[in-house]
C-alpha cells in the first residue's frame, strides 16, 4: 500500500525503524534512510539502481554529527558546511563505513538549507542518506506522484510538500585549495568568498 503524508512526523519511526522514505531535501525530492544503518542504505541503492562504486551524500543538521563517523573537520570543511545547502567532501581515516564511502575514503555531508528538514533529522537522531528520488539514468521527480510512478510500494512512506524543482548542491573538497567537484545550487565564487 502507497503511503502518503503532508509533513514529517510519521517518517520518524519509519527512519527509525530501517525504512526508506521518498521526502522534500534543499534541493530535490530524494530518497532518505539511516546512513548508520547498512541494510537501510542498500536498500536505497537497490531502489535506485545505483552504481555500486557511487557513494552517497549524508545530511546532516549540525557539525556535531560528524563525531558519528569519527570525523574533526578542519576549520575551513567547518566553515563550508556552516553554509547550509553546501556539500562538503571529507576524508576517513578510520577506514570504516565501507558501504557508505564505496572505496572511496572519504564521505560528502551538507547541513540542508530546509528548516522542516533539519527539525526532522534531529528528531531521527540519525545522520541520512539522500540521494535524488529517481532510478539512475531517469530525471529526479519534481513532485510525489512522478515519485510514485518511479518507486509504487516499495517506498515505506512519501512525505509530500508540493513542487519541488531545484539544482543539486555544489560538492566541493578542500585540499590545498578549493576544489568543485559539481557545480550547483551555490556558484563557485560565492564559495570562494566564504573562505
Amino acid at each position: 500500500m502507497i503511503k502518503i503524508e503532508k509533513d514529517f512526523d510519521k517518517a520518524v519511526e519509519v527512519i527509525k525503524k530501517g525504512g526508506v522514505i521518498v521526502a522534500p531535501t534543499d534541493t530535490l525530492y530524494g530518497l532518505l534512510a539511516d546512513a548508520l544503518n547498512k541494510e537501510a542504505v542498500e536498500r536505497v541503492y537497490s531502489l535506485k539502481k545505483r552504481s555500486p562504486d557511487k557513494p552517497l551524500i549524508i545530511l546532516i543538521p549540525s557539525i556535531e554529527y560528524l563525531s558519528k563517523f569519527g570525523i574533526k573537520p578542519s576549520g575551513a570543511e567547518r566553515k563550508l558546511l556552516e553554509k547550509k545547502g553546501l556539500t562538503v567532501v571529507i576524508d576517513l581515516k578510520n577506514g570504516k563505513f565501507e558501504y557508505l564511502h564505496r572505496g572511496k575514503n572519504s564521505l560528502a555531508f551538507r547541513i540542508p538549507d530546509y528548516k522542516p528538514l533539519i527539525e526532522f533529522i534531529k528528531k531521527v537522531e540519525r545522520p541520512l542518506v539522500a540521494p535524488s528520488a529517481n532510478p539512475e539514468g531517469k530525471s529526479p521527480p519534481e513532485d510525489i506522484k512522478k515519485a510514485v510512478e518511479y518507486f509504487g510500494d516499495k517506498v515505506d512512506l512519501y512525505v509530500d510538500k508540493g513542487k519541488k524543482k531545484g539544482l543539486p548542491s555544489t560538492i566541493v573538497k578542500v585540499n590545498k585549495d578549493i576544489k568543485i567537484l559539481r557545480e550547483g545550487s551555490i556558484p563557485e565564487q560565492e564559495i570562494k568568498k566564504m573562505l
